[in-house]
């Protein structure tokens, strides 16, 4: 169905997205069907077994996974829309539970809004944020949405930096980069370098993916981020300074050139969160609008749900 022409199917829920960053792992996609065979509904998902505990999770590097409907009409009402999801759902639903998980987590797409079904199968949702900017077509329009600090940062930079692009081949270079970020932190990369390498490279050589990279006046490499986007939106999943070179300015031109870049090739730009005080602070500087997404969530038994909680 993703290959097939004018059916649109989002990034993170494409086939190829789910070989890259589940390669080493198995998954699954649950689907609904309508009286004549069409398919009305699919839900991908990661899956797997520890200490005999089954479980559905999202897969690394994918903020958001979820059903997604292909309705059969633009012009449903708000009942037949509503009919027609709670339809759709229960025949997820049904595949899900056939798997039997001791733990289900899954972070649905903005776009879904109506999370009933799952309620009514003792699922329970919390209510997260992303920030994003709805259209990047008119860049001018964009930058006067910034702060005016975020203008001064990045005007201060703008003539003072160089920036190209990396090609599928130099994946590794961006794994290594931001292991080196993090390591400069006192801390490891949770990332897997292999995962990381794999999933740039795939989205690179579809014209999916971006690695921007940021010079200062000698050449040096001073920041460094990676964006996916699809002919919607583009998502920033993940950025990096250089742990000396780096200046106060740098992340803002770094993101500000990659918002430049990506304007011709989709409508959005989703910051990818995040939840975290000061990241949400610097997202929402960016003329953003806060998107509230569901996070789904479904455990056996209280004593598992207790000790996920404590994991996080």
């Amino acid at each position: 169905m993703c290959e097939t022409e004018g059916v649109y199917i989002p990034l993170f829920l494409q086939y190829w997205w789910m070989d890259a960053v589940c390669a080493d792992k198995r998954w699954d996609v649950a689907l609904a069907y309508d009286d004549a065979g069409g398919i009305t509904a699919v839900m991908p998902y990661l899956k797997g077994c520890r200490v005999g505990m089954r479980y559905i999770l999202p897969p690394q590097l994918t903020p958001f996974t979820g059903p997604w409907y292909r309705y059969p009409s633009a012009a449903l009402s708000e009942r037949e829309r509503l009919d027609f999801e709670e339809h759709a759902a229960q025949q997820l639903l049904d595949n899900i539970d056939r798997q039997h998980a001791s733990v289900f987590i899954q972070c649905f797409s903005p776009q879904i809004t109506n999370w009933l079904p799952f309620y009514h199968r003792g699922y329970k949702q919390t209510t997260r944020y992303t920030y994003r900017i709805d259209d990047i077509s008119d860049t001018q329009c964009v930058f006067d949405m910034l702060t005016p600090h975020r203008r001064r940062k990045i005007r201060q930079w703008d003539g003072q930096v160089a920036f190209d692009v990396l090609s599928s081949e130099d994946a590794a270079w961006f794994a290594d980069f931001h292991a080196a970020y993090w390591r400069a932190k006192g801390q490891r990369d949770l990332l897997p370098r292999e995962l990381m390498v794999r999933l740039m490279a795939s989205a690179i050589s579809r014209d999916a993916g971006v690695v921007l990279r940021l010079m200062d006046g000698s050449g040096e490499v001073v920041a460094a981020a990676f964006a996916v986007y699809d002919e919607r939106c583009a998502y920033l999943l993940q950025s990096a300074l250089a742990p000396s070179r780096h200046r106060n300015g740098h992340k803002e031109v770094l993101l500000w050139k990659l918002i430049e870049w990506l304007s011709p090739h989709t409508k959005a730009f989703d910051f990818e969160g995040s939840m975290v005080k000061s990241i949400e602070y610097f997202n929402r500087s960016f003329g953003t609008r806060q998107v509230p997404y569901f996070q789904i969530e479904r455990y056996s038994n209280i004593l598992i749900e207790w000790y996920m909680r404590l994991r996080k």
